[in-house]
């Protein structure tokens, strides 16, 4: 691959991974509730999801699943309905007793609320919720081809392109999304602030899901 087409498909990557989405809710969920640190673990789950992806589309499975009108819908409804259910966890979801004691000068202040997710979970979650969209597959299958050359080895081209479109995900969700809630995250202190996080993060899960169900 030449430097310029990989300074186009770089440029290509990061306008992909700062446009919102389903992975960018969790991650900034997850960074809101369990810490910027922590939040890796979902972004780690993201990333599998887009190996596999990846690997799909170079199998060429990708191209059976876009044009299989059947298999498309059954994925795409699956996702949907898994974020729904991602949304309505998070609406349900009980604040814990925050940790300023109201009134109380020696109360700790700066303490974060404490992590009651696993890391497994917190991976499989991410891995869940880019796995189970279809479009993905459908939109690397559009997306790859524009920088694989044929007529060269496939095999490097595709580590590439799959380490760059991996490396540029993984800076942008955890560099600016999760960053960018960590800033929000005193909010997360007081019971109150937890509601209001888990109302809002499980209404834009519900959203993104219905959207993918309805949007065609």
């Amino acid at each position: 691959m030449t430097l310029s087409l990989w300074a186009t498909l770089l440029a290509a990557c990061f306008v992909i991974s700062f446009t919102p989405g389903a992975g960018a809710i969790n991650t900034m969920g997850n960074s809101l509730s369990h810490g910027f640190r922590r939040s890796i673990w979902g972004i780690l789950g993201q990333q599998a999801a887009l190996v596999v992806h990846i690997l799909i589309v170079a199998a060429g499975v990708g191209v059976l699943v876009a044009n299989s009108p059947v298999a498309f819908e059954v994925i795409r409804y699956a996702g949907a309905a898994y974020l729904v259910y991602l949304g309505i966890r998070q609406l349900l979801a009980k604040p814990q007793a925050a940790d300023e004691a109201e009134g109380d000068a020696d109360a700790p202040q700066s303490a974060p609320p404490a992590a009651t997710e696993s890391r497994w979970s917190m991976f499989r979650r991410g891995l869940w919720v880019n796995l189970l969209n279809p479009k993905a597959i459908v939109f690397f299958l559009a997306f790859l081809p524009q920088f694989i050359r044929p007529d060269q080895p496939l095999l490097p081209q595709y580590l590439v392109v799959g380490a760059t479109v991996i490396v540029v995900d993984v800076i942008v969700m955890w560099g600016f999304f999760a960053l960018a809630a960590h800033g929000m995250r005193r909010f997360t202190r007081s019971v109150r602030g937890q509601r209001i996080v888990n109302t809002a993060f499980g209404v834009l899960f519900i959203g993104v899901g219905l959207l993918l169900a309805l949007v065609h």
